[in-house]
């Protein structure tokens, strides 16, 4: 069979060849694929044309059921009903994915994510697609979810050979992480001693096996082993809207082309099976700025003015000018937990998103509600959810400290004639006035505002977090993950104390003052408040983000990494482990298991679960439109009872 495009809808009632198979499928994530369905009232198999039809159910209504698109769109609820969750269903949906490893094929065969189909359906779907599935190639069925995962662990293998994706994930060669196109200098550090002894430019492309999370802003990026698209680094390349991919051999495939040190051009697509690399010639306006000079960042006016250190119950969403937007996004929280919260926070499930033209259902379904959703959702936030307790200091405090000492105020002063001027002195300048910060004393009349405020509202607490939160970051095309200091495990008063300084000094090091110059953000208009919270116990900690970053289009999941160190996942210490979780059909699946040799348990699980839907609530309270699409990124604890929410901020897409 030759297929030219979207000439025949799909391979009816043959074999499978590989040619076939090559002629008929898509690309995503790396992967060749081609859709199945089994019909088994006619005993028929169709291979789909992916070039044809996107969606099983279209093909299904168009090339089988003889109906009009329009109308299976209309019903499409309750087709899908019958193609994921009938026992007695006519049909059986899938997608069979090639996988190469080396000189090694196989398939991989997977349900979508809902579909419940018992373990003796699985088997007779399996059966049936080996049966007619290019022989020569071994097919393993891929569990689309935990509650698969379980359903087929007491079928024996010879009779169900079956991979985790998770299996499948640790050892892909490819995952684009950040799709784009660029062109710039290849650099290849096999090791961080490389990277610390040469120099970055805004136009290279850096191949690591892992990028140091003090990067500079530069092109592309390209990771040679494997790591969580929510390490901060990997935040900073989606801010930055430059391509960065995993590509495992990438130093084979540089040493092979020659290409360290040339000019490429770099290309990281979801429907490609590598990286691209492309030999072009050195361009010739290098000394030109680079194009994101261009879009200069604008922060909203800051008061420096006298405040107060306030409870964060009392700040809100629209003190981030006064206390940072860590603080006011952790305000927001308290009186979204605290208060009767407005429908806003069913806002994401309130927009019609095809081929779902309803979504309030599935929420209903999730919260076990059959009455107000409402209700059921803020039940979920006050029996499920806190915020650590804790203080905000304001920006004045900072801005006062740093008026009381004059050789603090003529560092300062070096420093932003030396930005002014491009000069070479800007690094040492900056690690001066870090260490005039460090060691000058604080004035009492602050030590003693920051006692009191201490005693009134966290008296009994032994262990504190001591947190940035700048005016600086969490901004339109500037994320700044990463780049400001936060310190757990703090005790006594003078460590407090310490550790506030700690900060405030972060926002004058090198690499945040070059990143801030490089976005058009002046150190006259960067001011540092600083969160001192309660540090609380927790059996597991990480981050979610909720979109799927390695999919945008994928409305229904959002993204989770779990460590029992939650600092762990932001500062790429060690390999988190990876989940997707479903916030309409609901339900989960194992995407890596990091440097852990085992998964959660069910009931750690299900604790995810109820995480997802959270993330989706806050999602949409804190949405700055009315589409409700934009993800929030969320560092989190938790117990399998409480979920903890450690801070929010947007996640750029």
């Amino acid at each position: 069979m030759a297929v030219q495009e979207a000439d025949v809808a799909g391979l009816v009632g043959e074999q499978l060849t590989m040619s076939a198979f090559n002629q008929l499928s898509g690309s995503l994530g790396g992967y060749s694929f081609v859709k199945v369905v089994l019909d088994r009232q006619n005993e028929t198999i169709h291979f789909l044309n992916n070039a044809r039809h996107e969606f099983h159910a279209i093909y299904i209504g168009q090339e089988i059921l003889g109906m009009a698109e329009q109308e299976m769109r209309a019903r499409i609820d309750e087709f899908n009903q019958s193609f994921y969750h009938a026992s007695d269903r006519r049909f059986f949906l899938g997608i069979l994915s090639l996988h190469k490893r080396e000189d090694k094929r196989m398939f991989s065969l997977e349900t979508v994510e809902v579909d419940t189909m018992s373990a003796d359906m699985i088997e007779f779907f399996y059966s049936e697609v080996r049966r007619n599935v290019d022989a020569s190639t071994p097919l393993f069925f891929k569990p689309a979810n935990h509650l698969q995962e379980q359903e087929v662990a007491e079928l024996p293998v010879e009779r169900l050979p079956r991979i985790l994706a998770h299996e499948l994930f640790s050892t892909a060669e490819f995952v684009a992480l950040n799709p784009g196109t660029t062109k710039g200098r290849l650099r290849a550090f096999r090791t961080e001693q490389e990277y610390r002894e040469n120099s970055l430019e805004w136009f290279d492309i850096v191949v690591m096996h892992r990028v140091p999370d003090d990067i500079p802003r530069l092109a592309g990026i390209i990771n040679a082993s494997h790591t969580t698209p929510l390490s901060h680094t990997n935040v900073l390349a989606t801010g930055w809207s430059i391509p960065n991919a995993i590509q495992l051999g990438a130093f084979d495939l540089i040493d092979r082309e020659n290409l360290d040190g040339q000019w490429v051009e770099y290309e990281v697509s979801p429907k490609s099976a590598t990286v691209g690399l492309r030999l072009i010639d050195e361009p010739q306006d290098l000394g030109q700025r680079p194009a994101w000079y261009a879009q200069r960042i604008t922060l909203e006016e800051p008061e420096d003015t006298y405040n107060p250190i306030l409870n964060l119950a009392k700040i809100r969403y629209n003190d981030s000018h006064r206390y940072g937007t860590k603080a006011a996004n952790l305000g927001e929280l308290h009186h979204v937990l605290a208060t009767e919260s407005p429908r806003r926070l069913l806002g994401f499930f309130s927009v019609p998103r095809p081929p779902r033209d309803n979504l309030m259902p599935y929420l209903a379904k999730l919260l076990d509600s059959d009455g107000d959703v409402l209700a059921a959702a803020q039940q979920l936030l006050a029996e499920r959810v806190r915020v650590p307790r804790g203080v905000a200091l304001p920006f004045s405090m900072h801005q006062g400290f740093l008026e009381s000492s004059p050789k603090i105020q003529q560092a300062i002063g070096k420093l932003k004639m030396a930005l002014e001027l491009n000069a070479r002195e800007i690094e040492p300048l900056c690690v001066e006035l870090q260490r005039l910060i460090r060691k000058t004393r604080v004035p009492d009349y602050l030590l003693s505002e920051l006692d009191s405020a201490l005693v009134e509202n966290l008296a009994g607490v032994r262990t504190f977090v001591v947190r940035s939160s700048s005016n600086a970051e969490d901004l339109a095309g500037f994320s700044a993950a990463g780049i400001y200091e936060s310190y757990n495990h703090v005790t006594s008063a003078e460590k407090i104390v310490e550790s506030v300084k700690e900060v405030w000094a972060s926002l004058v090091s090198a690499r945040s003052v070059r990143l801030r110059q490089q976005a058009g953000i002046s150190l006259d208009d960067c001011f540092m408040g600083v969160v001192i919270q309660e540090q609380v116990k927790a059996d597991f900690g990480g981050v979610m983000v909720t979109t799927n970053p390695m999919n945008r289009n994928d409305f229904r999941n959002v993204y989770i990494n779990v460590s029992p160190n939650v600092t762990d996942v932001v500062e790429g210490s060690k390999l988190p482990m990876q989940y997707l979780y479903s916030t309409v059909e609901g339900g989960g699946r194992t995407v890596s298991l990091g440097d852990a040799k085992e998964d959660l348990g069910p009931r750690t699980q299900a604790q995810l679960q109820r995480l997802a839907i959270v993330g989706r609530l806050l999602q949409s309270h804190f949405s700055p439109d009315y589409t409700f699409d934009s993800p929030v990124d969320i560092e989190w604890l938790a117990t399998d009872d409480i979920l903890y929410v450690l801070q929010l901020r947007p996640y750029s897409i």
